[in-house]
């Protein structure tokens, strides 16, 4: 028995792969250069925060907003109930990361990644929580099972 994959299925899909690449290389790009200089970000944007450059924050960034969700996404793809729930975690764990971000170093909008980003958690949330994704990850969970 084959359930057939909700639209929606397929969008979560492609925004958790969306932010599993951007963890990585944003997280790597910090762990190679913590001045942040490579990624054209000022090291005076962590003045007054408990962070003197960037590599703590690039590899809480690779492993939580890159890895993980790079996880969840194989999950996703084989169907997994936990690929699911996964999801819920990356969308919090994303929000929470821009909200700390933007209290520690204020609201950047050139570029506006922040506010991409930020776009990108709710989107996951709200479209791991819609009926059509939940019902899909329960019945293919209970097919599997």
């Amino acid at each position: 028995m084959n359930a057939k994959k909700p639209i929606l299925v397929i969008i979560l899909f492609f925004l958790i792969l969306f932010q599993a690449i951007s963890g990585i290389f944003g997280g790597i790009g910090l762990i190679i250069d913590p001045s942040g200089e490579t990624l054209q970000i000022p090291l005076e944007w962590l003045e007054g925060s408990p962070f003197k450059s960037y590599l703590i924050p690039g590899i809480i960034l690779f492993i939580v907003l890159g890895v993980m969700p790079f996880l969840i996404f194989f999950g996703i793809r084989k169907r997994k109930l936990w690929g699911w729930q996964g999801s819920i975690f990356i969308g919090l764990a994303l929000i929470i990361w821009i909200a700390v971000e933007i209290i520690i170093i204020g609201y950047q909008h050139d570029p506006p990644l922040q506010l991409i980003y930020g776009l990108v958690g709710i989107a996951i949330l709200t479209v791991t929580n819609t009926a059509s994704v939940k019902k899909f990850f329960r019945q293919t969970d209970k097919i599997q099972q």
